[in-house]
């Protein structure tokens, strides 16, 4: 069985011994791919570090967060995309819209993902999209930008039925993490739905613990808690589920 992690920012423990620790505790339970979404400029050199430790496991994102997407953000995505041309990455991410924190940025933001939607464009690489509170928004521009080219993940999705089939008419996987496992959530129910072919699974490792360790801190290890729900709404195994979800990520990232 290998599961894949299509989100984690597994690099945000800087200490090597906890950080060796955390990759170990996924290696055992058989979580073999880790990919990582950039958010910064500072966490560019993080997330290579954990690359250069871990190539057969790890792969890397650049992109920049829309919450930090303030005043002079436009250097910012100059500074990122001129790094990309010298690193081995797989996606533009993770980008998009949040309303979740500061409604008065939606232009700059709504600026920034279409900047960041033309490199993906370019480069021949799938977008990875941070969507909170903010579907419309960020389906306005998926709409107008739609193509054979755009293609990627909708990163954390906890939409209804119909903002699912949305997604997947605009070519777009879902990414289904730990809120899955939360009884109140209702997602269990978007998923009897749709198909288990337009899902890939991500922790969003530090975030979103699933049950049984809500309210904690997250890491990638506690994927197979996410996998196995999943299974089990759909009544297979959770080895059916890591080889789809895992193909899923493949064709996707091209890694």
């Amino acid at each position: 069985m290998l599961l894949t992690d299509t989100h984690t920012h597994l690099y945000y423990e800087t200490d090597k011994e906890k950080q060796g620790e955390l990759m170990k505790r996924c290696l055992d339970n058989q979580i073999g791919r880790l990919f990582l979404p950039n958010v910064d400029l500072d966490s560019v050199s993080k997330i290579d570090q954990l690359v250069s430790l871990y190539p057969e496991n790890c792969f890397a994102m650049s992109g920049l967060h829309p919450c930090d997407v303030k005043p002079g953000y436009e250097f910012v995505l100059d500074q990122l995309y001129a790094g990309i041309s010298g690193r081995n990455i797989c996606a533009i991410g993770e980008i998009g819209i949040d309303l979740y924190w500061d409604k008065t940025t939606l232009d700059i933001q709504r600026d920034a993902f279409l900047k960041q939607i033309g490199w993906a464009k370019e480069l021949g690489l799938p977008i990875v999209i941070h969507c909170r509170e903010a579907f419309d928004e960020v389906f306005e521009v998926l709409e107008a930008e739609r193509g054979p080219e755009l293609r990627g993940i909708l990163h954390c999705f906890t939409g209804d039925l119909e903002q699912a089939k949305r997604t997947i008419d605009l070519g777009f996987y879902l990414g289904i993490g730990g809120v899955v496992t939360y009884k109140k959530a209702g997602l269990d129910a978007v998923l009897e739905g749709i198909s288990p072919e337009h899902l890939v699974l991500e922790t969003d490792s530090p975030y979103l613990a699933p049950v049984p360790f809500r309210g904690k801190p997250n890491e990638s290890s506690y994927l197979i808690h996410i996998a196995q729900r999943v299974a089990d709404i759909y009544q297979l195994s959770v080895e059916e589920i890591a080889r789809i979800t895992t193909e899923n990520s493949i064709k996707i990232f091209n890694r």
